[in-house]
């Protein structure tokens, strides 16, 4: 190995000093330190090239990472590994990746794990795969994921033989937008779903991805009743937070449809988490349901599906049985789950081309009466692109939205179109330079929301108004108290502050305090620490015993308890009021000193925003470009607006270098499956 490389290249005792050095900064976590040491003990002669990459696998399963890509890694390594993290000025730091990798080739690298035990055999604890570097277990659940996802492509179900007088029936008219014939790609999804055990619907906020799973379940339930024997139903979601939402909307898609009422039914109106579908166990990776104890299902639908991580993909697959039809549901272009994996994003990677074969596109055609010609779409024979459909039409933000059309631009990458959007101005979009960390525009901004709109977009300062203006009298009900309660968790749902990074001024800890300072001031709140009335918290861990999902938002209210004794004074205590994420409109009240797993939710990440929406949005940009910062994030976070956006930049230019990068989740499973 040539003598110019870096010590910690060349020399176990450099390398553990040097994993050692970025564990203490924070770069690793203790957990990849910990594993190189380990392995370095399972084999003394590991060059200290494995023993790295290794640490740095480890290292990017903590950036959603499923693998380390050796070639990537050496074509831009703090890029790659996100090192320094976000809010570390990589001027001052020293050892940066790129300086510790500087003249090391990819055919050294390789050559440099050959040979070890560490990867040799079929339980070694590392898989090399061409260029990338996995952990044994993340390699095994992508193989599992690519195998039953292979399975059911190549196992068609059985479609209602009068398939095409029932979609007539659920799509009576042609769809028209604008005044155009527009192809109507919910009527062809609701076909391809019918007819095979894997289907992918992918598009954008306001496409009706949620219609289409009505539509669809009706259909195939219809069917099922006729012939004597209902299908089991269920639709789940990743979090408490988006399986709340669609379990909103089912209930009215539902009521709406043109079927008989038993049909109606047997059609399910909640939704529930992964989680509680499969059955969590208590402090362990396992579930209740698996291969051998599989869910007693005929249809799964799972919505948000952009959430899943390719582990709790590969544990859903394992207990669904094979005769099920799993639907697949979410926006390809939104962020990827936060743990591991980007399973929708790698499947659905080429869906706005479409890929059906001939014999695909004549068959949709022929029972759908649709026309698929949209000069976009290329013809294909993988077996993958046959089961996924791609809608295309939002009715939420159509041609005169703003937002729709920055939405687009963003998403296509164009940041020049982007800033022409919003240089040319809408009622729905709004732009905010600061000069500075102390610019009082921000506040103006986050706590009064937008001046001159016909019905105002809202700050926070909203919400606390509610609060205090509309409190019932201790002599009322508890009725009258829940419905304040109500409104004050709606009113502060109005509005939303998202940033892209957790540190730094322009991060969630920052502004958490910059806000609640400020509201203090106003004399809204009595205090900006610690538990007090008005703070409104986010749950960020799933606790069963309490009915709370990773991602929940309540709002701690001054509540009246009964009196402790005949005649005595009632008196108000500090709880905090969660809706109830089974879609009944319902109420929790928790006294706070049982929430461990909670923080303030005045500014949230752009990642825990996914799932939700809110009818005023701001989004916050750094001061500085780091690897966070993407179309992806930036898309998302523009699309958890319902009716305003506001973009909120500390520094020029930055906007532009986000829409310009793309999101790269390194994986395999798109590979796996065409191999």
């Amino acid at each position: 190995m040539s003598p110019t490389l870096s010590p910690a290249l060349r020399d176990r005792a450099e390398l553990f000093t040097l994993l050692a050095a970025w564990s203490e900064r924070g770069w690793l976590r203790e957990l990849d330190r910990a594993l190189a040491q380990f392995l370095a003990e399972l084999d003394p002669q590991a060059s200290p090239l494995l023993i790295l990459g290794a640490a740095l696998a480890s290292h990017q399963l903590g950036q959603g990472h499923v693998c380390l890509d050796l070639a990537a890694t050496l074509a831009d390594p703090d890029f790659a590994l996100s090192l320094p993290p976000e809010g570390e000025d990589a001027e001052q730091a020293a050892q940066l990746p790129s300086q510790v990798l500087a003249g090391l080739t990819l055919d050294e690298w390789l050559a440099a794990c050959a040979g070890s035990g560490l990867l040799d055999g079929e339980g070694a604890p590392l898989v090399l795969a061409g260029p990338c570097l996995y952990l044994r277990r993340y390699w095994d659940y992508e193989r599992r994921v690519a195998g039953c996802i292979d399975e059911r492509l190549r196992a068609a179900a059985d479609a209602p033989v009068d398939l095409a007088e029932r979609l007539a029936t659920l799509f009576p008219e042609p769809l028209v937008l604008d005044g155009e014939r527009l192809t109507d790609w919910q009527k062809l999804a609701c076909a391809l779903a019918a007819q095979g055990r894997f289907t992918l619907i992918t598009g954008g906020p306001g496409t009706g991805k949620t219609t289409t799973v009505v539509r669809l379940l009706a259909l195939l339930q219809e069917a099922a009743l006729a012939s004597g024997a209902p299908l089991r139903l269920s639709l789940a979601a990743p979090t408490g937070k988006a399986a709340a939402r669609l379990t909103e909307s089912i209930g009215a898609q539902v009521a709406s449809l043109p079927v008989d009422e038993a049909v109606r039914q047997h059609i399910p109106s909640s939704v529930t988490t992964l989680h509680r579908l499969l059955g969590s166990r208590p402090d362990s990776r396992h579930f209740r349901h698996d291969a051998g104890n599989p869910l007693p299902l005929d249809v799964l639908v799972v919505d948000e599906a952009s959430m899943i991580d390719l582990e709790m993909m590969a544990n859903l697959l394992d207990a669904l049985p094979g005769h099920a039809r799993l639907i697949l549901l979410g926006d390809k272009d939104q962020l990827a789950s936060v743990e591991a994996g980007a399973v929708l994003g790698d499947l659905c990677r080429d869906a706005e081309s479409g890929g059906y074969s001939a014999g695909t596109r004549q068959w949709l055609e022929g029972c759908t009466g649709e026309r698929l010609a949209d000069p976009a779409l290329v013809p294909g024979e993988k077996a993958l692109a046959q089961h996924i459909v791609m809608l295309r039409h939002s009715r939420r933000f159509g041609s005169g939205s703003g937002i729709g059309r920055l939405a687009r631009a963003v998403n296509a990458g164009d940041a020049g179109a982007a800033r022409g959007t919003l240089a040319a101005g809408s009622d729905d979009l709004h732009v905010l330079r600061l000069a500075g960390e102390q610019d009082r525009g921000l506040e103006r901004l986050l706590l009064d929301g937008l001046p001159g709109t016909e019905e105002r977009a809202q700050g926070y300062v909203h919400y606390l108004e509610v609060m205090r203006d509309l409190r019932p009298t201790l002599g009322d009900d508890a009725a009258a108290w829940d419905a304040w309660a109500a409104g004050v968790l709606a009113a502060f749902d109005r509005f939303q502050l998202l940033c892209a990074v957790r540190k730094g001024p322009w991060g969630v800890e920052a502004l958490n305090e910059r806000v609640a300072q400020a509201l203090q001031r106003r004399g809204l709140l009595e205090q900006d620490h610690g538990w007090y009335e008005g703070r409104p918290v986010l749950v960020t861990r799933n606790d069963y015993s309490l009915g709370l999902m990773n991602g929940d938002i309540g709002i701690a209210l001054r509540l009246p308890e009964p009196p402790e004794f005949p005649g005595a004074q009632p008196r108000q205590v500090l709880r905090v009021v969660f809706p109830r994420n089974d879609g009944s409109g319902g109420l929790r009240h928790i006294l706070p000193s049982r929430l461990g797993a909670v923080e303030t939710v005045f500014a949230m990440t752009v990642h825990k925003s996914q799932g939700s929406e809110f009818a005023h949005c701001a989004l916050i940009l750094p001061d500085t470009l780091n690897p966070v910062l993407t179309k992806e994030l930036v898309y998302t976070g523009i699309t958890r607006a319902r009716h305003w956006f506001s973009l909120v930049e500390s520094r020029a230019g930055i906007f532009e270098q986000a829409v310009q990068r793309r999101l790269e989740r390194r994986s395999g499973l798109r590979e796996a499956l065409e191999a």
